[in-house]
């Protein structure tokens, strides 16, 4: 019987499978995770922070306006408005109107709006007037003016960012039945008060329906 040399190493045994050395897992730090949320939570919170700082800071302005649909399916209860400042033509009449709305695609602009010289007796407030518009944010305002900013868009128009206004449940019917009565008797008696800070951003605050203003 054949008996191995002590000094012959003995043969190998081999595996069918060949193993793989094991790579430690690497977790990713918590910052990978928690940056992300943290941008997004930002994003999110920006927006009312925007209107909370226009409505504690902001000048109060009166626009006038007429509704256009009180009733949106998606956002809820609201009127929808529509401003005498967001008609091109009248925009096209003012210094620099021309020369900004020409522009090709969607563009920012600066209007200024000045405060009316006296105010009707009859008229609880009257409606601030543009007085002209630019492209660059303009300078050496008087008193009596302010700058808001106006976006432009050949498929929604000009816009402001205060078309919606969004109305409690409490007080729809009244709303719309004051706004019915004065469309039909004085409809420059349907106005907006909205608040402009100064950077040119605005929210509305409250509505002026002939001699009565709801605010929200």
């Amino acid at each position: 019987m054949y008996q191995p040399d002590s000094k012959t190493p003995a043969p190998i045994e081999r595996s069918d499978s060949t193993s793989e050395p094991l790579i430690p897992s690497r977790r990713l730090p918590q910052w990978h995770f928690w940056v992300p949320l943290l941008a997004q939570l930002m994003l999110l919170v920006s927006v009312p922070a925007q209107s909370a700082y226009t409505y504690l800071t902001g000048e109060t302005v009166i626009l006038q306006t007429a509704p256009v649909d009180p009733y949106d399916f998606l956002r809820g209860y609201y009127q929808v408005l529509n401003y005498e400042i967001s008609d091109r033509q009248q925009l096209l009449s003012l210094p620099g109107g021309e020369a900004v709305l020409s522009a090709e695609g969607p563009s920012q602009f600066f209007l200024v709006l000045e405060a009316p010289n006296e105010v009707d007796s009859n008229t609880a407030s009257r409606a601030w007037q543009p007085v002209r518009i630019s492209a660059a944010r303009p300078q050496n305002l008087t008193a009596n003016q302010v700058v808001l900013v106006g976006q432009m868009n050949r498929h929604w128009g000009i816009t402001y960012g205060l078309e919606s206004y969004y109305m409690p449940e409490s007080q729809r019917t009244a709303v719309n039945d004051e706004i019915q009565r004065i469309e039909q008797e004085a409809p420059e008696s349907f106005l907006v008060e909205v608040k402009i800070d100064h950077r040119g951003n605005a929210v509305p605050v409250g509505l002026q329906v002939g001699d009565r203003t709801y605010r929200f």
